[in-house]
């Protein structure tokens, strides 16, 4: 089996389908826009925003009309800087899981094939300079049942303190618990989440 090549920023891309193939051929953190569902989420607006803050991140969407538009919107969104496209080659095809070829009868993402995939994905790899990102690997993550202890799951008062937790963070106030795990272990981090939490609830300057 091949060696996972790690790559060096999260990788957007539309679908489960897509994931799925990148992370089984990369060492990579990939997250999915739903497809057009990106549109009206504001969570997972909140979460890509924050992961291109951290340090920038991939948009690879297909090379069909849904993909030019998941990748304008995003653009409209992310800074111009932290963003990186990259494009898969317009290939005639259709996805090994699909009964009809999709309506620009080209391949997605998750069709193209490792060759492929490399080849675009290769100048983001990272090289991993002696001690890079051992402080994000070995830091504690967020649990739902951290939210719990925290009184901010499963509480009566949960949904205001996740309120007031998300506003200090810059994050929707309506935000999930769910939601709020995955953007903490992904682009935050658990002593982000703490100290913000024990200024607001402990007292804790």
């Amino acid at each position: 089996m091949n060696a996972k090549i790690k790559i060096k920023f999260p990788i957007i891309v539309e679908g489960r389908y897509d994931k799925s193939a990148i992370s089984s051929m990369f060492d990579a953190t990939v997250i999915t826009t739903g497809g057009f569902g990106v549109f009206n989420s504001k969570e997972k607006q909140a979460l890509i925003k924050k992961l291109a803050e951290k340090g920038g991140i991939i948009l690879l969407t297909d090379s069909d009309g849904g993909g030019k538009q998941i990748r304008s919107f995003l653009s409209g969104i992310v800074e111009k800087e932290k963003l990186h496209h990259l494009y898969i080659p317009e290939i005639k095809g259709k996805e090994k899981r699909k009964k009809t070829s999709s309506k620009a009868g080209l391949l997605g993402v998750e069709g193209v094939g490792r060759d492929v995939l490399e080849k675009v994905l290769l100048p983001f790899a990272d090289t991993g300079a002696c001690g890079e990102n051992t402080e994000s690997k070995n830091e504690k993550r967020l649990t739902k049942l951290d939210l719990f202890k925290d009184g901010l799951s499963g509480a009566p008062d949960a949904f205001q303190k996740r309120k007031l937790l998300a506003e200090t963070l810059g994050l929707p106030k309506d935000i999930s618990a769910n939601s709020l795990v995955e953007i903490i272990n992904l682009a935050l981090g658990y002593t982000q989440y703490r100290e913000a939490y024990e200024r607001l609830f402990c007292g804790t300057e």
